[in-house]
């Protein structure tokens, strides 16, 4: 395994629209437009696509490849249904697309055999552990994506985002509660772990010169710590300049 693995999956999440990681999924149609030209051409809900013009696309990745490659190109579908092969003509679009829908939601992914999905629901009182366990557990997930970050050999630092990451993570088609709180408490969380960071202007630079006075039995020159401040203040607001540009462009991407 290389060892920027992560610098490498970084790169090719910000040239796709697609997941970093997903489960692989069969060509199947869930759902397609009846007013769309492939529907016109004979495309149905339950089609199982195997090949485009002859190129293997049993999986949606796959086919996505393919179409990538075949934009704005006449193209025949080689169908699977209901155990009999179909063959249907289609166009795919400017943008690569073919007109229809696939396998999308975790439902869909359980009733076809691709994962096994389970829900657990908790009361008031098993959620209070519960909620605590699962806060413990994020915490030292992202302690560990930080140190990661800070090893410049792993290029998780070209992943590194701003407010505009921040926002893409609540972004989504349909409201979704539970993906909503999920993601702000774990802001919550990371807020709470970077304010610790032993950085002046923070609490935690405020912790550690307050723990040298202790030693020590001195305390910091008024002037020492108004540089120190200002110093913190300036590797935050470098650190913030640096996140938001790569968000932006890509500063942190090999060229």
């Amino acid at each position: 395994m290389p060892q920027d693995l992560i610098g490498q999956l970084v790169e090719k999440r910000k040239k796709s629209d697609g997941p970093l990681i997903s489960p692989r999924v069969p060509s199947l149609v869930t759902e397609v437009n009846d007013t769309s030209m492939v529907y016109k051409a004979g495309l149905r809900k339950g089609d199982y696509i195997t090949a485009i013009d002859s190129i293997p696309a049993q999986y949606m990745d796959e086919l996505r490849n393919i179409a990538a490659t075949h934009k704005s190109t006449q193209v025949v579908l080689q169908v699977n249904r209901a155990g009999s092969n179909v063959s249907i003509p289609a166009k795919i679009s400017n943008e690569g697309k073919i007109g229809f829908a696939g396998i999308a939601f975790v439902e869909q992914m359980d009733s076809l055999g691709i994962l096994k999905y389970s829900v657990r629901k908790y009361g008031f009182f098993e959620s209070l552990p519960a909620g605590v366990r699962r806060a413990g557990e994020e915490l030292v997930f992202y302690i560990d994506q930080f140190k990661k970050i800070l090893s410049p050999s792993t290029g998780a630092y070209k992943g590194v985002g701003g407010f505009k990451a921040m926002g893409s993570v609540f972004s989504g088609d349909t409201w979704d509660w539970e993906h909503f709180w999920t993601i702000t408490a774990f802001f919550s969380i990371v807020l709470a772990f970077m304010n610790l960071l032993p950085i002046p202007a923070l609490d935690g630079g405020h912790v550690l010169f307050t723990l040298i006075e202790m030693v020590t039995g001195r305390k910091p020159s008024d002037k020492f710590l108004e540089y120190a401040q200002i110093g913190g203040m300036i590797i935050l607001l470098l650190l913030m300049l640096y996140a938001n540009g790569n968000d932006w462009f890509g500063w942190g991407k090999g060229r």
